[in-house]
């Protein structure tokens, strides 16, 4: 996700862009996905232009984030 969030950053100025996604697969019945979604939508109506990552109810500027591997949750670069 955050190598993803890296392209449209470098190339695509005056946007706010979110990038989401899952990482409880929709099919399996409790997937996060659809917050996710939901949530990406309220902080792409309300957050300054940039390139962001949301995910379980957070948001982060790609350029401040990494993935726990021990919890599986995206947190702020300290």
């Amino acid at each position: 996700m955050i190598e993803t969030a890296k392209v449209p950053a470098i190339s695509i100025k005056n946007k706010t862009i979110v990038l989401t996604g899952a990482m409880i697969p929709y099919r399996f019945g409790s997937s996060d996905g659809v917050f996710n979604l939901g949530s990406s939508l309220a902080f792409f109506q309300t957050l300054p232009q940039g390139v962001y990552v949301s995910m379980n109810g957070k948001y982060f500027r790609w350029d401040n984030i990494k993935k726990n591997k021990q919890t599986g949750m995206f947190e702020e670069i300290e």
